[in-house]
């Protein structure tokens, strides 16, 4: 056999060759409610919104799934978040789940789970779905799921936006603890004027009437 003839029959062999593949063992829920990052671009929000997704805080409730080829032991978790921002689970004990997101606690429960005790682990992290309310004097007032995060004139333009009569200087937000913001110039707001409110899961937006 010629030179030229066995160099392509090598390099034909090496190009034939896939290369390895690795597999994690993590695989993460694809809840639309909890979107992958950058919603770890945090803005320190109480109630826990973030840009893409969700961050959860203490008294959430949760439901954590463990599946896996093993035989696993680990029941389900239903539960609130303590308190002081954790909850606690068999073997591990106690980990922080208040302000990191669905994803960001999977990838933490699976890192102390895996290969301490076991080799491989799904775990799926879900909470309860959270709404804002819009109501007033816009065109389509109803609740409204909570994906990420949103601001004051946003939200209204999900309700699809004022009605002609409403009173666009005097919004308030009334949020999930009784706390009310406003009232808030709207119509400053759009104009830049004015800083654009977070809305966060539980609040409640009310417009009123022009005239009231």
């Amino acid at each position: 056999m010629s030179l030229w003839l066995l160099a392509a029959v090598v390099l034909a062999g090496c190009q034939s060759t896939p290369p390895p593949t690795f597999s994690s063992g993590l695989e993460l829920s694809n809840d639309p409610m909890f979107a992958s990052d950058p919603l770890s671009g945090s803005n320190g929000s109480p109630a826990g919104a973030t840009g893409q997704g969700i961050r959860f805080k203490p008294e959430d409730v949760m439901n954590i799934n463990f599946v896996g080829p093993e035989n696993i032991v680990i029941p389900p978790f239903e539960g609130r978040i303590s308190e002081d921002g954790n909850i606690t689970l068999p073997l591990i004990g106690s980990i922080k789940a208040a302000g990191k997101t669905a994803t960001e606690l999977q990838k933490d429960i699976h890192d102390a789970y895996v290969p301490k005790y076991y080799l491989r682990l799904t775990v799926t992290v879900r909470g309860q779905d959270r709404f804002y309310y819009v109501g007033g004097e816009v065109k389509a007032p109803n609740r409204y799921l909570c994906l990420g995060e949103i601001t004051l004139t946003k939200a209204i333009q999900t309700a699809s936006d004022f009605t002609d009569w409403a009173q666009k200087k005097k919004v308030t937000i009334t949020r999930a603890d009784g706390k009310s913001v406003g009232p808030i110039n709207c119509i400053k707001v759009l104009e830049g004027k004015l800083p654009d409110p977070l809305i966060y899961p539980g609040d409640k937006i009310y417009v009123p009437r022009r005239g009231l």
